[in-house]
C-alpha cells in the first residue's frame, strides 16, 4: 500500500509562527494542501507567512496573539471554527528560552513565564481544540519540545523542566484520546538556525552570530546546525495521514545528536 504526505483540507494552526521552525513549517503544509492559521505576536510578520501559505497553494489566515494569554489562545481556536468549521491539526510551536542563571539565582518571575509560555500554553491550546477534533472524529497535535525534553542542560532549569513536561503533556494526550483516534507526538530540534539559537550569539559567540554558528556547527554530528525547514517537514509529517499509526513519541530532528557521542 503506498501513501504520500499530503494534508489537503486539513485545518490546521500552527503558533510560534511568525519565524523560524513554525514559519518554515506553515509555508511546508500550506504547499501540501492544508488550511493554516498561523499565530505569533508580530502580525506583521504573520501576514507575511499567510501570504506564503497562498502562494505555495494552501489557504493561509493570521491572527496577533500572545500565546501566553489564555484568552487570546481561545480567541485563535475560534477563529479557525469561524474560518474552516474546526480544527484537524496543531503545531504547538511557540516557545521561549528563558533566563540563563544557576538555580541558586534563577529568577522566579523567569520562572513563571517559562513555564506559563511553553507549557501552560499548550495545555490550553490542547483543551481548547480536542472538542473540534473528537467531533470530527480524530486528529493530530505536535507540540515541540527540544533536546531538553531528554537530557539535562545547566543554567536552564526552567526550560529544561518545561520541556521534559511538554513530552509528559503529549504522553498523557495520547493515553487518553488514542482510542478516539486523535495522536499526539513530541517533536524535538536539535541546534537550527532560529532566531532563538542566534540569540546565544551574546553568551557564547561573543556577541558575533556567525561566530555562534560556527561554534554549534561542530557540536552537531553532521557538522552543521540545521534549517528551520528540516524540522518543519517532520511537523507536517507528523500531523499528516501517513504518520496515522505514530502516537506518544517523542521525534527528534537533531543531526544525530541525541544519539551520538562524537569523539573528541
Amino acid at each position: 500500500m503506498k501513501n504520500s504526505i499530503t494534508l489537503a483540507g486539513k485545518r490546521i494552526i500552527v503558533t510560534g509562527a511568525s519565524t523560524g521552525i513554525g514559519a518554515a513549517a506553515a509555508e511546508i503544509m500550506g504547499s501540501l494542501g492544508a488550511k493554516v492559521l498561523v499565530a505569533a505576536r508580530s502580525e506583521d510578520k504573520l501576514k507575511k507567512v499567510a501570504d506564503a501559505v497562498m502562494k505555495g497553494g494552501g489557504e493561509g489566515a493570521y491572527l496577533a496573539a500572545d500565546m501566553g494569554n489564555a484568552e487570546d489562545i481561545a480567541a485563535l481556536v475560534d477563529k479557525a471554527k469561524d474560518l474552516w468549521g474546526g480544527v484537524d491539526g496543531v503545531f504547538a510551536n511557540a516557545g521561549m528560552g528563558g533566563p540563563a542563571a544557576p538555580m541558586t539565582d534563577y529568577p522566579l518571575d523567569g520562572y513563571d513565564q517559562v513555564m506559563n509560555v511553553n507549557l501552560k500554553s499548550m495545555f490550553i491550546l490542547v483543551q481548547k481544540v480536542l472538542p473540534s477534533m473528537l467531533e470530527a472524529g480524530g486528529g493530530s497535535i505536535v507540540c515541540t519540545g527540544s533536546l531538553a525534553s531528554e537530557r539535562g542542560f545547566p543554567m536552564t532549569p526552567a526550560y529544561v523542566m518545561s520541556k521534559h513536561a511538554v513530552l509528559g503533556l503529549v504522553r498523557a494526550i495520547a493515553a487518553e484520546y488514542a482510542s478516539r483516534n486523535i495522536r499526539a507526538n513530541c517533536l524535538l530540534p536539535g541546534l537550527i538556525r532560529t532566531p532563538m539559537l542566534e540569540g546565544l550569539a551574546d553568551q557564547i559567540g561573543g556577541g558575533d552570530v556567525e561566530a555562534t554558528v560556527a561554534i554549534l556547527d561542530k557540536m552537531a554530528p553532521q557538522g552543521r546546525v540545521g534549517t528551520p525547514a528540516e524540522t518543519g517537514w517532520l511537523a507536517a509529517f507528523l500531523l499528516s495521514d501517513a504518520a496515522q499509526y505514530i502516537n506518544a513519541q517523542s521525534i527528534s530532528a537533531d543531526g544525530g545528536m541525541l544519539g551520538v557521542m562524537r569523539s573528541a
